[in-house]
């Protein structure tokens, strides 16, 4: 028998509703514990007014947000499961000649194009709040002025002539600034090629460039061979060496990146093709990319695991004990994702493996219990 089109719409408006609802009950339980949090930042910075820190608590919401989402799916399946199975809806359904598999189509249905919506659309708006949300977090709280960017041009990098932290206990304009720019990056060493540097005063008036054809980051200080130094109303100089000093280290360089919650889904792909022809690793970019396409499928699955522990007749009890398995499902496979990305990014198992096993273990572990659990 075929499932007719106001029933598909019933069920999946029912999901639908009752997902909106939880996932916004949950980002509003978030919201208050991160304004708290950044509240106790911003208690020792007497400059930054609430507003700012309630604004920044709304930019950080989509980074969350998008975390929650696979338990969003999972709790509301459940608890839309457990409602029709209260209200007798389902055993009418079932026994008007439905199967289980067509009843389960306009859930399924849901999740998967919430999966889409989340990585075509919520994923590159929040990727922009997000990013907001940290220049402003870095500006307001951490104070630190170094800048490290990497485009297909090469790696671009500020930091203060003097090779002091421009963080919380340095001067403000004390000593100027340099700006470098690597072409490229030979890794593991960190060794760059066809290097630039220019001076510039507190003022930001230009004092000097520097050109080199090699630099190597060394323990407080970047040291350039090959050197010509070009000053202005000076005579060109060339040196075998020349010394920046500096408190960066690769860890500082590699932290600065974007890191991936920064980045729109649309724009992943150009960008780990730059930091790859720059030099870099883009291993872990390259997991997170994968995950977010793997997501319509996990979202799928989390239906179907739900399905399993909830869609019980109404005469069994047990709430209680529901609650606790899907509690218990949900944190097992959020870790089982996050072990096997980390596996991925640290190289030692393949990316598609690493972003695409978590779910489709789930999936296949749904339909296998519901094929063993329902005759039809």
């Amino acid at each position: 028998m075929k499932i007719t089109t106001t029933l598909s719409r019933y069920l999946a408006r029912t999901y639908f509703m009752n997902m909106l609802l939880l996932l916004l009950a949950l980002l509003a339980v978030i919201y208050l514990f991160d304004t708290v949090e950044l509240i106790r930042r911003a208690g020792k910075r007497p400059d930054v007014p609430l507003t700012l820190v309630l604004q920044m608590s709304l930019l950080k919401l989509p980074e969350v947000g998008q975390l929650l989402f696979p338990f969003a799916i999972l709790f509301s399946a459940m608890f839309t499961f457990w409602q029709l199975s209260r209200r007798y809806e389902l055993v009418v359904v079932r026994a008007s000649g439905f199967s289980v598999w067509q009843f389960l189509a306009p859930v399924v249905g849901v999740a998967v194009f919430i999966g889409i919506f989340q990585v075509t659309v919520f994923n590159p708006v929040g990727s922009l709040l997000v990013s907001k949300y940290e220049q402003l977090e870095q500006i307001h709280l951490s104070r630190q002025k170094n800048q490290i960017a990497v485009f297909k041009e090469g790696l671009w990098l500020r930091q203060r002539a003097d090779g002091g932290k421009e963080g919380e206990n340095a001067k403000d304009k004390d000593g100027g600034y340099v700006i470098l720019h690597a072409a490229k990056i030979k890794q593991p060493h960190w060794v760059l090629k066809n290097v630039t540097v220019l001076y510039f005063d507190e003022n930001d008036w230009f004092e000097s460039r520097v050109d080199a054809k090699q630099a190597t980051l060394e323990k407080g200080r970047w040291l350039f061979s090959d050197v010509m130094i070009y000053k202005v109303q000076e005579e060109v100089r060339n040196e075998n060496f020349y010394a920046l000093p500096t408190q960066l280290t690769p860890e500082d360089i590699e932290e600065s990146f974007a890191s991936p919650e920064t980045m729109s889904f649309w724009r992943l792909p150009g960008y780990i093709q730059t930091l790859e022809e720059t030099g870099f690793d883009a291993t872990r970019l390259r997991v997170y990319y994968q995950s977010l396409l793997s997501q319509p499928l996990m979202f799928a699955a989390m239906v179907l695991l739900a399905a399993t522990v909830s869609m019980r007749p109404p005469r069994f009890r047990g709430g209680m004990v529901l609650f606790a398995l899907g509690v218990f499902i949900g944190f097992l496979v959020f870790f089982m994702s996050s072990f096997l990305q980390a596996l991925g990014a640290s190289g030692q198992i393949p990316t598609i493996l690493a972003a695409w096993s978590p779910a489709l273990i789930c999936f296949l572990s749904g339909v296998g219990v519901m094929m063993n659990l329902e005759d039809g």
